[in-house]
């Protein structure tokens, strides 16, 4: 499986927590999902899987990989609730010693949520016989990443991930490894 981040928008750039919030990519975001078609050329897939935010179906298109990709609500980045748009520095003022992974979202969702979220794309995922690529969000992915290896959705966190970065989650013999992480 291999795992994109959407490439930049407005407030990724500035550190502002997006979630729901629909935003597009910026100029920079779209040469970077341009610039995704040929790192991915190589690969085959057997389908590809997107969120259903503008910012990852774009990436899907500017990178080539808009043959129908089938759109999952529960590759949607995390629900940050009243954190949305802020950054974390102003959450901290607010809620000093917070911490995303052990503290969630008022009013959104905690790691255990998005975990589940990723279990139940995992699901569908691991029935596929082929390749596949998912496109989706940084903290959702992390929470994939760490999901795929059987760890706990809160391991998400050491899992940095740029956006337009590559990895890949695979199989050695049959256990669940991380191939490569954060490619950019």
């Amino acid at each position: 499986m291999v795992v994109v981040r959407h490439g930049e928008t407005e407030w990724s750039l500035s550190g502002r927590h997006t979630g729901w919030t629909d935003l597009p990519l910026d100029a920079r975001g779209r040469r970077q999902a341009q610039e995704l078609r040929e790192r991915l050329r190589g690969w085959r897939f057997e389908a590809v899987f997107s969120s259903p935010l503008r910012r990852a179906l774009d990436t899907c298109r500017l990178a080539g990989l808009d043959h129908d990709p089938l759109v999952r609500d529960d590759l949607r980045e995390w629900n940050y609730g009243r954190y949305e748009g802020l950054t974390s520095e102003e959450i901290e003022a607010q809620r000093p010693g917070w911490s995303l992974w052990r503290d969630g979202c008022p009013q959104g969702e905690d790691a255990a949520a998005v975990g589940r979220r990723a279990d139940r794309a995992l699901a569908e995922i691991r029935g596929m016989a082929g390749d596949v690529c998912v496109v989706a969000h940084g903290h959702l992915l992390r929470v994939l990443g760490a999901r795929w290896l059987g760890l706990p959705p809160e391991a998400g966190r050491h899992f940095a991930l740029a956006a337009a970065g590559i990895s890949v989650l695979g199989h050695e013999h049959r256990d669940a490894v991380l191939s490569s992480w954060n490619q950019r």
